[in-house]
């Protein structure tokens, strides 16, 4: 068998990413300009807006770093993974749609963290699937194709939307009603190109049924933190990516909303990050053939310290093109570090418990971005300058890299 042709069950896995996505350029993109919007409305300063906007993607990630363990322990009980996975995937889809109904800034916030948990509470179950869905020596190769496909793929939602959105005066419409149709279009997209994974995913790594699933699962979760605090290279990588994606993901949320606080152009904004999506399509998978090449742990590296200069050239930023500059930088290593972390993660745990595993690494992850989220709100709105916000970002990925070095001593 060709060992770079995907199977149909690769191919079906990916398309998650392809749909995820699609929601994911909407919360990069026009979810914060309209929310923007409606803070104006209601009077809302920009460093206020910038700020709010910060707190309500943080209570979304500690709700999910809450439940996440909970949810991912129980997932690796037989028949558990793909019930949870559907449930959670609908939370999320349900809230994208719900975003076109309210018309008050605090309402529409209160929306979008239910959509938002829905999302994070999904990529738990999805990212442990990868165990089931390949062999360990395609685990790069295949994690690397989920990002690069799901940042092409979600162009074209985007695209669509960003069609009404721009150009809802000369088409004839509201601003409220082309948002409804980005909101349902994308919603609708997400769920659509999930179908054949639901249809097609069984779980093959799990824990036998137990008599009262839900107790052993808690007793289960406590077994396996003991475990990693024991285990040093696992509890060392863990706190690395804790800092170095905790920048990644804090990036990736306040990069619109960033720039509108300095009086960016929407329009260039929303245009600047769909070339970031295009850029990251082929890096992420010119990162996958270097993997082939180059250890995971030497491309991690890499990726940490480009982020580190980026977040540094951000501080400064207060033009158009330097916006777009930012948008080119961080495509190049957006797919790659994502990809390669997830891959790395399910190459050192157990495959029979990558659930609850998954669960901890996404309060690391995602459930972690809530600390640059909220010091880039907290510090922004100490000073009132939105640049020096984004400064302490870059000492997340100094303290991220240092560690990550430790760990991968570790990991040899």
């Amino acid at each position: 068998m060709n060992r770079e042709k995907m199977t149909k069950l690769e191919k079906y896995w990916i398309l998650y990413d392809v749909g995820n996505s699609a929601f994911i350029m909407l919360v990069s993109t026009i979810i914060p300009i309209y929310f923007n919007y409606l803070a104006g409305n209601a009077g809302i300063s920009e460093v206020d807006y910038l700020a709010y906007w910060g707190y309500a993607a943080s209570v979304a990630t500690i709700l999910v770093a809450l439940i996440g363990p909970v949810l991912g322990t129980i997932a690796d009980t037989q028949n558990y993974k793909k019930p949870l996975f559907t449930i959670s995937m609908m939370v999320g889809v349900l809230g994208c749609a719900a975003l076109s109904v309210p018309t008050s800034w605090i309402v529409f916030l209160a929306v979008f963290v239910i959509a938002k948990v829905g999302y994070n509470a999904s990529l738990i179950f999805y990212d442990s699937m990868l165990v089931d869905i390949t062999q360990p020596e395609r685990l790069d190769m295949v994690s690397s194709n989920g990002y690069a496909w799901g940042y092409i793929g979600s162009c074209i939602p985007f695209v669509i939307s960003l069609v009404f959105v721009l150009m809802y005066e000369k088409i004839g419409i509201t601003m409220g009603l082309a948002m409804t149709i980005a909101f349902v279009l994308n919603a609708l997209w997400w769920l659509v190109v999930t179908i054949p994974l639901l249809k097609m995913y069984e779980q093959k790594n799990y824990i036998e049924m137990p008599k009262k699933p839900i107790r052993s699962s808690f007793s289960r979760l406590g077994a396996t933190l003991k475990d990693i605090s024991g285990q040093k290279n696992i509890f060392m990588y863990l706190l690395a990516f804790f800092f170095f994606i905790d920048g990644v993901y804090t990036i990736i949320e306040m990069a619109t909303a960033y720039g509108s606080a300095l009086g960016l152009d929407s329009s260039g904004l929303l245009l600047a990050l769909l070339v970031t999506q295009l850029v990251a399509f082929p890096c992420a998978l010119i990162f996958s053939r270097l993997s082939k090449k180059y250890r995971t742990e030497f491309l991690i590296k890499v990726c940490i310290l480009a982020y580190t200069g980026i977040a540094l050239f951000a501080i400064q930023l207060d033009k158009q093109w330097e916006f777009w500059l930012l948008a080119v930088l961080v495509g190049m290593f957006q797919g790659a570090i994502q990809a390669l972390s997830r891959s790395y993660f399910a190459r050192i745990i157990p495959p029979e418990k990558s659930g609850e595993y998954f669960g901890i690494y996404d309060i690391c992850g995602k459930g972690a971005s809530f600390m640059g989220t909220m010091l880039v709100g907290f510090v922004a709105q100490l000073t009132g300058v939105a640049n020096i916000g984004v400064a302490i970002i870059s000492v997340m990925f100094m303290i991220g890299f240092v560690l990550f070095v430790k760990a991968a001593k570790l990991n040899k």
